[in-house]
């Protein structure tokens, strides 16, 4: 997944626009095509948080990968996170965002759970995401990180509606866009 050298922003630039990599303190990871599953989660997501932006005319954006990150606004981390939202539009630029992002959310796939639970979350953490979401289709969970207000972090069956902390009044029915993939 990952190799023993330091690396740097050369080097992800150096990569072909089919390959999928995060950068994270000087390693660089190789992240595999996602699956049809984790596909079909990505574009539900982004549907619905997109359409409850523009009907209460919010000012945040949401975007999905490959969409460079670079988290601390220099090149020592890029990621790309599933979708992420945006709230303050002076951090996106024409490659990416140069800032940290609102809410992330990454869906996990077979290979990349321990990517996604322990690597990630301590990065969107200390970079000063403010939620971040970790959906799993295979347990059929969503746990929910919001690190402005630990008490409100909790994780939730599909069966149960998962409001968003950044969105306020939007909620996900994940067990309604599980039904839709067949």
């Amino acid at each position: 997944m990952y190799s023993a050298r330091d690396y740097g922003r050369e080097d992800m630039e150096q990569l072909s626009e089919s390959d999928r990599a995060e950068l994270i303190s000087g390693k660089l990871y190789m992240l595999s095509a996602p699956g049809r599953l984790h596909q079909y989660f990505v574009s539900e997501l982004l549907f619905e948080i997109k359409s409850y932006i523009r009907k209460k005319k919010g000012k945040c954006e949401v975007y999905v990968s490959p969409f460079d990150v670079r988290l601390f606004g220099d090149d020592s981390t890029i990621v790309q996170p599933d979708l992420l939202v945006v709230c303050n539009r002076d951090i996106l630029t024409e490659k990416g965002c140069s800032g940290v992002p609102d809410w992330v959310i990454e869906i996990v796939s077979k290979g990349s759970s321990s990517h996604d639970y322990v690597r990630k979350l301590m990065l969107y953490q200390k970079a000063g995401v403010r939620e971040y979401w970790i959906v799993d289709p295979f347990q059929e969970v969503v746990t929910v990180f919001n690190f402005e207000d630990p008490q409100k972090s909790c994780e939730y069956a599909y069966t149960e509606p998962v409001p968003s902390g950044v969105l306020e009044g939007l909620t996900v029915r994940f067990g309604e866009v599980a039904e839709g993939y067949k």
